[in-house]
């Protein structure tokens, strides 16, 4: 069974403004991120159960002060936020065609892309979490420098027992080539722990046919517990020697698609958390994906958060 040193989470990414589709010409801002919604939804599944913060930088505009003040209320750790005067938060508008979507990014001035140039406060934000979240987004949106600075900070974590979660989430438009992605996320798998792909993203990048062979190329560069998302299909999860296949329920009513990996990893992490095993953490992630694809936006309304157990 997989073990935890901490109950403390914090995820490391870029939150964005979102502005979601809920009718014709209207817009609701919000906002999400790929590590932001994963810590959201993990925060409220937890409910106090274990402190989940967002390791992230921020403006000092009134957009970053809402975005800080919505995630205290939401009973998120704020500490792990820091802020940069001369930048902003990156904005991001969905369109819909039927419950497909299709996103336009404003993010050149995005404060969250110096997240790790300072190591020193990089340190302090992770500080003795248990697990540490982050997603080849985080990485794209770094300089090579500050990849380093990552990279030696989660080394030393994981060497005082912290476990590293990783979802791939390849971007192709954030990166130069599919070279960089390659080199730049093969170098990070050495040191994840859990490891949440998605069979469309491995497809594109690696050629993989199967999950299958997501699943045997992940265990070759040393992941042991690695779980592959597979939209509609069935989710094959492999850890250690034991491999589970889970068929996906049908889901009714879909609306919106954006954020369902997300919201699959937070189950996942919070049921992992909380001492399920990996079959019923899977189950946990489902009910979380299939809930957020019945509504707009990247994140379920509070009144419609499904149960960890």
């Amino acid at each position: 069974m997989l073990t935890f040193n901490s109950p403390k989470t914090v995820a490391i990414g870029e939150a964005m403004i979102e502005m979601a589709v809920i009718g014709d010409d209207t817009y609701r801002r919000s906002f999400a991120g790929d590590t932001f919604n994963t810590a959201w939804h993990m925060s409220q599944l937890l409910k106090g159960d274990g402190t989940v913060g967002f390791v992230t930088k921020v403006g000092q505009d009134s957009a970053s002060n809402g975005f800080v003040s919505q995630l205290a209320g939401d009973g998120l750790d704020t500490s792990c936020i820091g802020f940069l005067p001369d930048r902003t938060m990156g904005l991001y508008m969905i369109e819909l065609q039927d419950t497909e979507r299709h996103f336009h990014y404003w993010r050149s001035h995005s404060a969250a892309k110096c997240l790790a140039d300072d190591p020193d406060w990089l340190t302090t934000a992770i500080g003795d979490a248990g697990l540490i979240h982050l997603s080849g987004i985080t990485l794209a949106i770094l300089s090579e420098k500050a990849r380093g600075h990552l990279w030696d900070i989660l080394v030393a974590a994981r060497a005082k027992g912290a476990r590293v979660s990783f979802d791939p989430n390849v971007r192709p438009k954030l990166w130069t080539s599919p070279q960089e992605t390659k080199t730049t996320l093969s170098r990070f798998f050495e040191i994840t722990d859990i490891v949440l792909p998605s069979l469309d993203d491995e497809a594109a990048l690696w050629g993989d046919a199967s999950p299958q062979m997501t699943v045997e190329r992940f265990s070759k560069a040393g992941v042991t517990e690695i779980v592959v998302k597979n939209g509609a299909g069935p989710v094959l999860a492999s850890s250690g020697e034991n491999v589970v296949v889970i068929t996906t329920p049908a889901v009714g009513g879909i609306r919106d698609t954006s954020g369902a990996g997300d919201a699959f990893n937070a189950g996942y992490l919070a049921a992992r958390l909380a001492g399920t095993n990996q079959a019923e953490a899977i189950g946990a992630a489902q009910k979380m994906s299939s809930e957020v694809i019945q509504h707009f936006g990247a994140r379920i309304p509070k009144t419609h958060m499904p149960q960890l157990t």
